[in-house]
């Protein structure tokens, strides 16, 4: 079984084909990306000269995710980034991105702490715990994205709340594509 805290091993070919050496079989970028999401550090080196690809790597499968539309990274801060490489800034860039995502990381955790921390003076709020439940699973949605992320235990929702979840959220994707 595999070691899940040690960096899964890719090797690179001279063929530019990718080698899970878990698996012992051929991977794709999307491949890559998915042991990534999961939550699995990955460490793509090239078989010839041992060098560390991973940075390239992981910028390909950004650029790909971004070129299809699926953009996190808006144009301004894509403009920022491009101009820290010719200024002093490439420096600082590194640990201001890291702590900007920790904190990010960290006001999601609090965010969903506090929606489970009861009583709450919003509670006699008619329908408040209906939205309650809605932007719980919202969070725990959004939170299934970053790996290591573990959403505090909540209330179970019955499955009729669930299902009225799942008719709005159907509601407001039909409303996107009108749109």
């Amino acid at each position: 079984m595999a070691d899940a805290a040690k960096p899964l091993l890719i090797k690179r070919y001279a063929s530019r084909r990718l080698y899970n050496t878990e698996t012992s079989d051929y991977v794709t970028l999307e491949d890559i990306s998915g042991f990534i999401r999961s939550g699995r550090e990955v460490q793509i080196i090239d078989l010839k000269s041992g060098e560390d690809l991973t940075r390239t790597y992981l910028l390909q499968i950004v650029a790909e995710h971004e070129a299809k539309g699926d953009t996190v990274l808006p144009t301004n801060v894509l403009t920022d980034m491009v101009r820290a490489y010719a200024t002093n800034m490439q420096t600082v860039m590194p640990q201001f991105l890291a702590a900007s995502f920790d904190m990010l990381r960290d006001s999601q955790s609090k965010a969903l702490e506090s929606l489970s921390v009861l009583p709450n003076p919003l509670a006699t709020v008619p329908a408040f715990d209906a939205m309650r439940k809605q932007q719980e699973a919202f969070l725990k949605t959004m939170m299934g994205a970053w790996p290591g992320m573990t959403p505090p235990a909540a209330t179970e929702a019955p499955a009729d709340d669930i299902a009225d979840i799942k008719r709005q959220l159907d509601e407001l994707q039909k409303k996107l594509s009108k749109l």
